[in-house]
């Protein structure tokens, strides 16, 4: 209900505040760098943790003769399908349909052209309304917000109900693994993080705390996009970066869930005594790299990418089946992850741009304040 107007009007809002500063391409640049970078970082995890700690050794599943319903659309993802996805089909579908990706490739080309025509007038009604859309967006949130606690509990009462604690206990070893990976890798993008922020990314670890445990609890980062939003702002992120960074790292930068994607894989050859050797293995990993994009918005997202990947690579798909049963449980750490590894990716590139902006500034009152030949001509 939230989140498709709030993505929009905070990225069209963000690149108006950039106007014609030329630091929109840097920030993209180094966005996308960082992405890719951390989505390669959580898969070779993923695959390290696998193969240490081989978790489906022992199993000795048989290959099913017949093919599985597991009830996951596997057909779907290609690099074709991709391309011609994140363009919409009408801005209306994509709002109503929650496709977060369709909505930001709108978004950019909406604010961009925006911020043209304002640099060349002046500000513009629809300026004006953008910046009022975001405010009253907020505004809702903060009602929304005002029933989590009952969501939170009853969200973790109905796993626990549906799935029963027997079940928890018979993955136990397999949910502790796979939490051990997440806490790597929130140390990895922490280290990074200190890299840049040095001190202060414990301070941000603590200013995101209340949006990260809101995406643990109902498993679901979209319901924590304005609070992470929020909370970065009042770091000392600028709002024109975190408009714009912040959106997309929820279609590019999904750290827990691509750890998850590859060490769930590897979980279900294991468990199957199906052996993948080092060059498989990384072309898994090449081809999750592409399949994981721009997925945020589908359901069960991590799930779908994991059985097209199995039928790619001639897994067996009833492999799902395995993981399906506790899948609730890994998505609350993984999407946790996912808030942490954006908010710092966030605040990373803004302490990398700060620079840029001063030079911008200093650029912009040279050009301001240079007087024209022919008015020197006029006044003599």
């Amino acid at each position: 209900m939230i989140i498709a107007p709030l993505v929009f009007a905070t990225i069209v809002s963000g690149l108006i505040s950039m106007g014609k500063s030329s630091s929109l391409g840097s920030i993209t640049v180094k966005a996308m760098s960082w992405f890719i970078g951390a989505s390669f970082i959580s898969l070779l995890l993923g695959m390290g943790l696998a193969n240490y700690f081989q978790p489906g050794v022992g199993m000795n599943l048989v290959i099913p003769k017949e093919a599985v319903d597991v009830g996951v659309s596997a057909s779907s993802l290609s690099l074709q399908t991709f391309i011609t996805h994140i363009f919409p089909r009408s801005f209306a579908e994509a709002m109503a349909n929650n496709e977060i990706l369709q909505i930001l490739v709108f978004s950019i080309f909406f604010g961009s052209a925006l911020a043209y025509v304002q640099h060349q007038s002046g500000a513009t009604v629809i300026g004006r309304i953008i910046d009022e859309l975001c405010r009253v967006m907020f505004r809702i949130t903060d009602y929304v917000m005002a029933a989590a606690p009952i969501a939170v509990f009853a969200a973790i009462a109905s796993a626990i109900t549906v799935q029963g604690p027997k079940l928890i206990l018979d993955y136990s070893i397999f949910i502790g693994q796979f939490y051990v990976g997440l806490l790597i890798l929130w140390m990895i993008l922490i280290s990074f993080g200190y890299i840049f922020l040095r001190k202060d990314v414990f301070r941000l670890v603590k200013a995101v705390r209340e949006p990260t445990t809101l995406a643990f609890a109902t498993a679901s980062s979209e319901s924590a996009y304005p609070k992470t939003m929020e909370a970065l702002n009042k770091f000392g992120v600028p709002k024109r970066i975190t408009s714009f960074v912040l959106p997309l790292g929820y279609s590019f930068n999904l750290d827990g869930s691509m750890m998850y994607m590859s060490f769930a894989v590897l979980f279900i050859a294991q468990a199957y005594n199906i052996d993948l050797s080092f060059t498989q293995q990384v072309l898994i990993l090449l081809t999750l790299v592409i399949t994981s994009k721009g997925i945020a918005g589908v359901s069960r997202a991590s799930i779908v990418v994991i059985a097209s990947t199995l039928v790619m690579f001639k897994l067996p798909e009833a492999g799902i089946l395995l993981i399906l049963a506790v899948d609730q449980f890994l998505d609350m750490g993984r999407t946790a992850t996912n808030v942490i590894g954006n908010s710092i990716a966030t605040a990373v590139i803004a302490r990398t741009e700060v620079g840029n902006e001063e030079v911008d500034e200093v650029e912009e009152v040279v050009v301001d304040s240079i007087v024209p030949v022919s008015r020197l001509a006029d006044n003599t």
